[in-house]
């Protein structure tokens, strides 16, 4: 195994727990939360546009697993200048912008109930907007891998 695949396989290995992290968290905590908030205030949905959100995000997050996962295996694979690659770097870019979108709304719930209830959303509020600084990263990120993919993928068919 040399250093290329050994690199890949590690960061495979990697995203495999972040998987399972954000499936476990969607199997167990989520669905605890609800069941805790529904048991200490019945009658009260206000948790529930959060949960949409929440599982939003974590979907999201799975589906940019897949890609990096699809994105490694071609990179193992000596398929690293590809279509395929530029798909998922393409797709990584969407899944970021939705994610962003998911915590835009978040952010906007929680403002808006606060109006209702008096209490202070700065702490939430501070996290999904480091939450966004951090998705905005990323999709920057994207972004410039994937526009010199592009011109090498653009070359390529000139060539051809």
């Amino acid at each position: 195994m040399n250093v290329k695949s050994g690199s890949a396989f590690f960061l495979k290995v990697i995203a495999i727990l972040i998987g399972i992290a954000v499936l476990a968290v969607c199997i167990y905590w989520l669905p605890a939360a609800a069941r805790r908030d529904a048991i200490e205030r019945p009658g009260d949905y206000s948790l529930y546009p959060l949960l949409v959100c929440a599982y939003g995000v974590c979907i999201t997050f799975s589906v940019v697993l897949y890609q990096v996962f699809k994105l490694l295996t071609n990179i193992e694979k000596n398929n690293a200048f590809s279509e395929l690659s530029l798909h998922s770097l393409k797709l990584i870019k969407k899944c970021a912008f939705a994610v962003i979108f998911f915590i835009l709304l978040a952010i906007v719930y929680l403002k808006v109930l606060t109006q209702f209830t008096g209490d202070d959303p700065a702490g939430p509020i501070s996290l999904g907007l480091m939450g966004i600084l951090a998705t905005s990263v990323v999709a920057a990120f994207m972004d410039v891998l994937q526009k010199p993919l592009k011109n090498v993928l653009d070359e390529q068919l000139k060539n051809d």
